[in-house]
């Protein structure tokens, strides 16, 4: 609780008690009548403004920036006009109720502040993983710096209980990393030397010294405390309707209230005070607290719980069309794949080397960080000399073409081999075929395979589990081994030997087959997938080891590269939404069935109390449960 909320609670608790003293005071008796009733207005005025003089100052300001239609307006005028009817000879008076309108509304409003404060505060400190500090030696010496003065290549160290506060490679050291501030996984994490760490990581036993691969600008804290804050301004439908709904709906009762106390009065001569009490009834039923406090706290609650898992939601809007996805499209190499490739085999033409080969493949792709390019330079056990390299030309989707001891190469898939005019076989394993030709000549192939991620099945099983009805996998490799691996997850459909451009086509495709309010999420990885996870409903980034394009193009970003997490992902969408519309039923159905008892006269001052006060805590109580999420 802040020092504001404090004294808040502090301004509430003299009023209860002054209050709770003067309600039982029969002050008719001890000053006879009219004077104990103007006595009575004197010493419940005083807890009334202790309790709510902000409210009437707000209230006011809001008026002279004409901004008048707001709950501070509505509880000013009701609560005023509760003490006003002292002067109705006739009425009963109703100063008592007026302060208790105010007190319960101020109780309403902390327990609602302290809420939001809550939530933020938990997503705060689950997102506390900026680094404060990176140790780097210079001038032989172990000196503390900012992180942002950490120039890429730098060596810095991470001792235990220490933050990684830069994305880079580890050089020495052998440690357990706690990765659950970023994965939502609980399990600490093995790094020795050669392996990748990720700034936000808390070093818990032993000393690493790691070379920086990133800015500090553009490392994975960086990345993540960006999307956090952003996520706020990109608003959800439901939440864009109440803010319309509360524009147009608060005029529109403060008219019906005004109407209610005036027309019968002096269209039928009613009687004035009765009518007044009505309308006055009426303004506090009708303020919006509920709805306008707690739907946004519940999208807010919803995200906050899916960074709890390592999931990421740029806005609400994504949570909510998360919660309507139907079709889910995968690309696989990186996204159901570990993206680890390995050469498996190597089958030379008649009277050919399979050392020149892979000496040839290599070479040409010398240039290439692509997984596949980096396997086959893996496997080539000799020197790459680049000087023998010249004129290399990466084709998209199809493969490369160099010269090497001016001597043309290509290697790449059988488009590649057609497009040269190539002779060339297919191969019966199953993998990733790269077709190597020299000078023209077909000298053979190498046959490279790609691990399947250990929870992809377990991904697939869980989709259709929570009712997505369609599973589809794109992939520029192969049919044969597109249909082997669909038909190892159990993935519906599959579209095989895509260009970047061709999958942007078939996203098109399936989104005209989507029906009604129904979704299509694509989930993909590398920089080539950003073209799709823009074009998709919502796209979704692998974060871990994604692309910076596919991760800046998703809407949603998987921290833990776990594809099993998209499932808990539709989950906590659909337990925020189910939330949301909750809160809107319940708070309109009680508003509007007390607001007609108060036009009827039946409903009290205290039934409106609770109409307004009581519907907006049990909203947000309500709201504040999309944070609680489960961890496997």
């Amino acid at each position: 609780m802040n020092k504001k909320q404090k004294r808040t609670l502090i301004r509430i608790v003299v009023a209860i008690v002054l209050f709770a003293i003067i309600y039982p005071l029969p002050l008719e008796s001890w000053f006879g009548s009219p004077l104990g009733l103007y006595v009575e207005f004197a010493l419940f005025l005083i807890p009334y403004l202790i309790a709510g003089y902000d409210v009437l100052f707000k209230a006011a300001r809001n008026i002279g920036h004409g901004q008048v239609f707001d709950e501070n307006f509505l509880m000013s005028v009701a609560t005023i006009g509760a003490f006003a009817l002292v002067l109705f000879p006739d009425s009963d008076p109703h100063m008592a109720e007026g302060a208790a309108v105010m007190l319960f509304y101020q109780v309403g409003e902390l327990f609602q502040s302290y809420a939001v404060g809550k939530s933020r505060k938990s997503i705060a400190d689950m997102m506390d993983i900026a680094p404060d500090y990176a140790n780097v030696m210079r001038d032989g010496e172990l000196t503390q710096v900012d992180p942002y003065e950490v120039a890429v290549g730098d060596e810095i160290v991470v001792k235990p209980g220490e933050r990684v506060p830069l994305d880079g490679t580890v050089l020495s050291g052998v440690s357990q990393l706690d990765t659950a501030a970023l994965t939502g996984e609980s399990v600490p994490r093995h790094v020795e030397a050669g392996a990748e760490v990720i700034s936000g990581c808390v070093n818990m036993t032993g000393l690493l010294t790691v070379k920086v691969a990133k800015p500090f600008g553009e490392s994975t804290v960086s990345r993540i405390l960006e999307l956090v804050e952003n996520a706020s301004e990109k608003k959800a439908r439901t939440e864009n309707f109440i803010t319309r709904f509360a524009r147009y709906y608060t005029p529109a009762v403060v008219i019906v209230a005004v109407l209610l106390a005036v027309v019968p009065p002096l269209l039928f001569g009613q009687n004035w005070s009765d009518w007044v009490q009505r309308g006055l009834i009426f303004l506090v039923v009708s303020c919006p607290c509920a709805l306008v406090i707690s739907v946004p706290l519940s999208f807010f609650g919803g995200i906050g719980g899916a960074s709890r898992l390592g999931i990421l939601v740029k806005g609400s809007n994504y949570l909510e069309a998360l919660g309507d996805t139907e079709t889910v499209v995968f690309d696989k190499t990186g996204t159901l794949t570990d993206g680890t490739f390995s050469v498996v085999a190597v089958h030379p033409e008649t009277d050919v080397d399979p050392d020149l080969i892979l000496s040839v493949a290599a070479h040409a792709e010398a240039y290439s960080d692509h997984p596949i390019a980096l396997s086959v330079k893996e496997a080539y056990s000799g020197p790459i000399d680049r000087e023998r390299i010249a004129d290399v030309e990466e084709r998209g989707g199809h493969g490369v073409r160099a010269t090497i001891d001016e001597r043309v190469v290509l290697v790449g898939n059988d488009k590649l081999m057609c497009e040269g005019g190539v002779d060339y076989h297919d191969c019966e394993l199953t993998g990733t075929i790269l077709h190597v030709s020299l000078d023209g000549e077909y000298i053979g192939h190498i046959v490279i395979a790609d691990v399947i991620k250990e929870d992809a099945a377990k991904a697939i099983a869980e989709l259709h589990a929570v009712g997505v009805k369609r599973t589809v996998m794109l992939t520029g490799d192969r049919k044969e081994v597109a249909a082997a691996v669909a038909a190892e997850l159990g993935i519906d459909e599959y579209r095989a030997q895509l260009l970047p451009q061709d999958k942007v086509a078939a996203v098109e495709k399936l989104l005209d087959e989507t029906t009604g309010k129904g979704k299509l999420a694509f989930v993909g990885d590398g920089i080539n997938d950003a073209p799709v996870l823009t074009r998709a409903d919502i796209g979704i980034a692998m974060g871990a080891m994604g692309s910076d394009a596919a991760i800046e193009a998703a809407d949603i970003v998987l921290m833990d590269d776990r594809p099993s997490n998209i499932a808990k992902a539709i989950h906590v969408a659909r337990k925020t939404m189910g939330i949301v519309r909750q809160n809107i039923v319940f708070a309109l159905a009680i508003k509007f069935l007390v607001l007609i008892l108060a036009a009827l006269g039946i409903a009290n001052m205290w039934l409106a109390v609770f109409a307004d006060v009581g519907v907006a805590v049990l909203a947000i109580l309500n709201a504040m449960r999309a944070m609680n999420v489960k961890r496997d």
